[in-house]
C-alpha cells in the first residue's frame, strides 16, 4: 500500500476530456472499496460520457446519485453527487473537505483553472481547497500532444503540492482488452490514494492465479 494512505472519502470530479472509462472504473473500485465518495460531473464531462460509453447518466444530481449507486451497487449515503454551483457543499470548504480529491480525466481547461485558484465552479473551487488545505489533490490529465502552456500549468499545479498522473498505460501486464488498459491507470491511482486494488500487479509482482495470461 503506498504509505501516504488517505482514510475517509474521496471527492472525485468527472471533467471534459476524453477518458470517462477512467472515471467511471475509479468511481466503480472506490465504492467497491467500502470508500464514501463526493462525486461532481461537468457538463462537458456529460457530453463525453454520452458519446465514449453506453452510460445514460442523468444530469441531475439526485437522479445521477441514484443512476451511480444502482450501476456500481453502492450502499446507502456512500455515494453524494453535487452540482457545479452548489457551493453549500462540503467540498467548498477546507473544515469540511475530505483528505483527498481526484479529478479523472483532469481536462486542460480545469488544469489551467487549477492552476490558477480560479474557482469558478465547485470542481475548481474543491481543488483550490485542498491546495490551501495541503490534502492529496491528484489530477490525471488525457491530453496528446502538450502545449508548452499546458506543461506550464502541469509544473504549477506541482509546485503547488498536486500530484499530476497522466492516463498513460503501461502494458507490462500483457493486457488483452481496452478495459485492462483502463485498469492500469486506475491502479495507479487507488496506489497513490493508498486503496488496495488487485487490478494490475506491481512491478515485481506476480500476477494472481486468476488473471489471464498474456499472449
Amino acid at each position: 500500500m503506498n504509505a501516504r494512505t488517505v482514510e475517509g472519502p474521496v471527492a472525485l470530479a468527472m471533467t471534459g476530456a476524453s477518458g470517462a472509462q477512467y472515471g467511471l472504473t475509479l468511481l466503480e473500485r472506490l465504492l467497491a472499496a467500502g470508500r464514501q465518495v463526493h462525486l461532481m460531473v461537468s457538463k462537458p464531462a456529460l457530453i463525453v460520457l454520452a458519446s465514449e460509453t453506453d452510460e445514460q447518466v442523468p444530469g441531475r444530481t439526485s437522479e445521477m446519485e441514484r443512476y451511480f449507486m444502482g450501476r456500481f451497487g453502492a450502499a446507502p449515503g456512500q455515494l453524494r453527487a453535487y452540482g457545479q454551483e452548489e457551493w453549500s457543499a462540503c467540498v467548498a470548504s477546507g473544515s469540511g473537505a475530505p483528505r483527498a480529491m481526484v479529478v479523472c480525466p483532469c481536462s486542460m481547461a480545469t488544469l489551467s483553472s487549477i492552476a490558477v485558484g480560479a474557482s469558478r465552479n465547485l470542481i475548481e473551487r474543491a481543488a483550490d481547497v485542498m491546495l490551501k488545505e495541503r490534502r492529496l489533490l491528484i489530477l490525471v490529465p488525457r491530453e496528446t500532444p502538450a502545449s508548452l502552456i499546458h506543461l506550464r500549468n502541469m509544473v504549477a499545479v506541482a509546485e503547488a503540492g498536486a500530484t499530476v498522473l497522466p492516463a498513460n498505460p503501461g502494458f507490462y501486464h500483457r493486457p488483452q482488452r481496452v478495459q485492462d488498459i483502463v485498469d492500469y491507470v486506475v491502479a495507479r491511482i487507488l496506489d497513490h490514494l493508498g486503496v488496495e486494488q488487485s487490478l494490475v500487479p506491481r512491478w515485481g509482482e506476480e500476477p494472481e492465479a486468476s488473471d489471464p495470461p498474456g499472449p
